[in-house]
């Protein structure tokens, strides 16, 4: 027969079996809570009416001159109008398609497409210029393919022409460099020259979209005056912070003017 252990033995085997116990169940409990919290941080609410109005910049965030209006979802650019000439394409025809969708998603104001949730827009205006900001939320496989896309168009797109029954316009596409904000982003200036209301005009577009996870911001601002990418690139910068806050369930900071 083995022989019992003597009690101190026992007492101190009890000790450590507890002890044991009590580590497995700390660190139990710490993997949970982690996750849980991790969970909550992850993940931005989804983006309301209210939010998307919230996220939007001001005249204040723009600098400069700028005068916000109440027509901006009205706006369409006739210079934007037209036909893509297929036959600049000489080896690869299908840009052309790419070409005619970004004078199309230009002039109805849907660069990446149609949102799929809650969506707000605002417009400026300063002299001959206008700038359009919008923010909204998006399918994330839709808004991969327009970020694809949208990087695509230097290259794709660099200069065609475009037709609209009467006169002919020369459109230039190149890339341009944008504040490093959100999780992606990519600028354009889309330049089309040729006439308006027949006299000779260069239209300057800057474009601007940013991500920020499932939501993302869309800036174009230009007209007859000339490019504007001073302006697109505070608009950026001021904006992109104000969806992440209201990603991250608070208000938006003031103006820049307000914060000092």
């Amino acid at each position: 027969m083995t022989p019992r252990p003597s009690r101190p033995v026992r007492l101190l085997a009890s000790v450590l079996t507890a002890g044991a116990l009590l580590i497995t169940t700390a660190c139990s409990d710490d993997g949970d809570s982690g996750s849980g919290s991790a969970g909550v941080t992850d993940s931005p609410a989804a983006l309301t009416p209210a939010g998307a109005q919230a996220a939007l910049v001001t005249a204040g965030d723009l600098e400069d001159h700028w005068s916000e209006v109440g027509d901006a979802a009205g706006w369409r650019d006739s210079m934007l109008v037209g036909t893509v000439d297929v036959a600049d394409f000489l080896t690869a025809k299908a840009d052309a398609a790419d070409c005619q969708k970004l004078l199309d998603s230009l002039h109805g104001q849907d660069l990446l497409g149609k949102p799929s949730g809650a969506s707000a827009l605002t417009g400026f205006e300063q002299n001959d210029s206008r700038l359009l900001y919008q923010v909204a939320a998006y399918d994330p496989a839709a808004l991969d393919t327009s970020f694809t896309w949208l990087k695509s168009l230097p290259a794709k797109c660099d200069s065609f022409t475009v037709t609209d029954g009467k006169d002919k316009r020369t459109v230039q596409v190149i890339e341009t460099s944008l504040p490093e904000e959100g999780d992606a982003r990519q600028g354009l200036r889309v330049t089309v020259q040729g006439t308006s209301g027949g006299t000779p005009a260069t239209l300057a577009l800057d474009v601007a979209a940013v991500r920020v996870g499932t939501d993302a911001i869309t800036v174009t601002g230009g007209g007859l005056d000339g490019n504007e990418s001073d302006s697109v690139q505070n608009a950026v910068q001021q904006g992109t912070p104000r969806l992440e806050d209201v990603q991250a369930g608070k208000t938006p900071a003031g103006e820049p003017s307000e914060q000092d």
